[in-house]
């Protein structure tokens, strides 16, 4: 019996050697990471230009190839076809990949920021001054976003419905068009647009999503096969997301130019918006609870067939 256990145990530290050797110092591995323009993913633009995950990830003998999107859908498509590994996108699109046939993973919460989500009137516009008189008018946001869920939570909170208001859908392409073309009377829009509008001088806010139980929960969501056999390699790359957003108050005034660039935005601009979010990348229970309120958004809106527990899409990693 003595004997039999001693092989067993061998056997299974040879495994481990194995597979150790395989991860270390065997055939080189490859992590593709989907990013796109959003402030609420400032700390990864920080750590790909200082270069913080290729350094951390070189002794493991893994490239790193960046992939540069234009919005959350696009990096679904791209986890979805197995062309991305790990990808940061907003609550919606996190909610959406987590339901995919394709097995995902949530491993982090790269950003929460309510008030990166506002309504806007325009500034000459006196007689439009609270989120109280939205009856009557047309609302203008993108069907299936997070922006129609602030105006379904900022309807609830004020006894009022879709009947009540007449709602428009848009790009957020059109936004400032929409706005300065009175062809709605409010627009619910996101950072950077909420920034760049009021400092253009065309628009002014007149709520914003701290007023309602909106998070604005954002994700890091990992293809489930990638993770199981490179979880090392994720937890690098959230360890150095931490790392980079630690460096935002004093960041140097070059990677705050470069940044700043990506998103279109000026450095004060680029400063004012990173004071909106809360970038500690840990799950807590008030971001599952946030995202299961996505769930039963998109559910009630048709986006979603059915829903899901969250909580069942989770996989905690020691940082």
């Amino acid at each position: 019996m003595k004997k039999y256990s001693l092989i067993v145990i061998v056997s299974v530290i040879l495994q481990i050697f194995l597979i150790s050797c395989k991860k270390t110092n065997g055939q080189e591995r490859n992590v593709r990471i989907a990013i796109q323009p959003s402030a609420a993913f400032i700390p990864l633009y920080i750590a790909r230009y200082k270069g913080f995950i290729e350094d951390s990830l070189a002794q493991k003998k893994v490239s790193v190839q960046w992939q540069d999107f234009e919005s959350g859908p696009s990096i679904n498509e791209s986890l979805s076809a197995d062309m991305s590994d790990i990808g940061v996108i907003g609550d919606v699109p996190t909610v959406l990949a987590l339901a995919n046939s394709t097995p995902m993973k949530l491993v982090g919460i790269p950003a929460r920021g309510p008030d990166a989500y506002a309504v806007l009137t325009q500034k000459q516009n006196t007689a439009f001054n609270s989120a109280k008189e939205l009856k009557g008018k047309k609302i203008a946001t993108v069907f299936g976003s997070t922006g129609h869920n602030f105006t379904t939570l900022l309807l609830k909170k004020f006894g009022l419905t879709f009947d009540d208001i007449e709602f428009i859908n848009i790009s957020s392409t059109e936004a400032e068009t929409i706005l300065v073309s009175d062809l709605a009377d409010a627009l619910v829009i996101w950072e950077p647009n909420i920034t760049r509008l009021t400092e253009k001088g065309v628009a002014k806010v007149i709520a914003r999503g701290s007023e309602t139980s909106l998070k604005g929960t954002n994700g890091f969501v990992a293809r489930e096969e990638f993770l199981s056999e490179n979880s090392d390699i994720i937890q690098a790359i959230l360890k150095e997301y931490v790392r980079a957003a630690e460096l935002i108050p004093g960041l140097d005034s070059r990677t705050k130019e470069r940044v700043a660039a990506q998103l279109n935005l000026s450095v004060e601009q680029l400063t004012t918006i990173a004071s909106i979010y809360d970038f500690s990348i840990n799950i807590t229970s008030e971001d599952i609870d946030s995202l299961q309120d996505t769930v039963r958004f998109l559910v009630d809106i048709g986006n979603l067939s059915k829903p899901y527990y969250i909580e069942s899409k989770i996989e905690r990693l020691k940082l």
